[in-house]
């Protein structure tokens, strides 16, 4: 039987990662094999990549091209053959991430991106997609606290904004998959809410 495949998406400072290990805690406590994994990154060549995404200025078509190509071999090396053997895989983002970073908060051309989309991925999408959602002063004032904030951390109002509005495009546009979760409440309001939608999974 084939596995489930299950994304997490949200802009930077929305608070998802803190809920991996819950999540993964949850699906293993049902017996399952689990593969925790992220993007970009999740190979050696991805991680290899993601230095040069998250820390280096670059065209926005570059940095689209950059990021697929690092989850081509993301889905080659990893995704696909966890699914194939019947096992979750839990991604800290997937393709969602890239028409918010890359077409809401680039500007990269969507059809573009659709087309890239189309021949990277061969039709894989996620079963089910956690959009983690805060209004953009909070995720502001979250990311204000981080140590060594990467190139995105360091961005403006105007670029959040566009990305969540992207996300909730998406969200509007795919509402078979997509789960949207307020993380804008206190933490155990959230992982009742995470619960929830990852006990019917």
């Amino acid at each position: 039987m084939r596995g489930k495949f299950i994304t997490l998406e949200g802009m930077d400072g929305a608070g998802k990662s803190t809920h991996i290990p819950h999540i993964l805690d949850h699906f293993r406590a049902r017996g399952l094999e689990v593969v925790s994994t992220r993007e970009p990154g999740g190979t050696s060549l991805g991680e290899r990549l993601r230095e040069i995404l998250l820390h280096e200025a670059m065209h926005p078509e570059t940095e689209a091209l950059l990021m697929f190509a690092a989850r081509r071999e993301h889905i080659s090396e990893v995704i696909e053959p966890a699914l194939a053997r019947g096992a979750y895989v839990v991604s800290d983002r997937f393709a969602d991430a890239s028409y918010a970073y890359q077409c809401g908060g680039r500007g990269v051309d969507f059809e573009k991106m659709r087309l890239l989309e189309q021949w990277a991925l061969d039709d894989l999408q996620p079963d089910i997609t956690l959009l983690f959602d805060v209004p953009v002063n909070v995720s502001l004032q979250r990311l204000a606290k981080a140590r060594s904030p990467d190139k995105f951390e360091q961005e403006g109002a105007d670029f959040f904004t566009r990305i969540r509005d992207a996300y909730l495009r998406r969200a509007q546009q795919y509402p078979h998959r997509f789960r949207i979760i307020n993380s804008d409440q206190p933490l155990e309001d959230v992982i009742r809410s995470l619960d929830r939608i990852i006990s019917s999974i």
